[in-house]
């Protein structure tokens, strides 16, 4: 039996519904700021039903879905699934260097700056 909809697609973060039933993620304790692209979230709305709420959502890819963002020069841990030597596959932590997405200004918590020359 069909139902009442009222589906709104969104370009981006910046969509008046992107954010829409997603809560902010808690912070850990190994990244220091608020992700400046999904302010905290991890992944916003690319399609969302405004009457039932069923929704598609994307990954950020400048936190990758944490919702936070290391502001110094560690590299931040992310799971990863890898084959193991018996060819299975098994879980393992990939570290990514941060340096080659937005520089976070620790003085100004939010607001991203594109370093030179990357």
């Amino acid at each position: 039996m069909p139902h009442a909809s009222n589906i709104v697609f969104c370009d981006g973060p910046d969509s008046p519904n992107a954010f829409d039933t997603i809560p902010l993620q808690s912070r850990t304790g190994t990244l220091d700021a608020l992700c400046p692209v999904c302010r905290g979230r991890g992944q916003w709305n690319t399609e969302i039903d405004l009457v039932s709420f069923r929704c598609r959502r994307t990954t950020c890819d400048a936190c990758h879905g944490a919702g936070w963002v290391e502001t110094g020069s560690d590299p931040v841990g992310l799971p990863d699934i890898v084959l193991g030597p018996t060819g299975h596959p098994q879980w393992t932590v990939r570290y990514h260097d941060d340096r080659d997405h937005d520089a976070i200004d620790p003085a100004k918590p939010g607001l991203a700056t594109r370093e030179a020359g990357t």
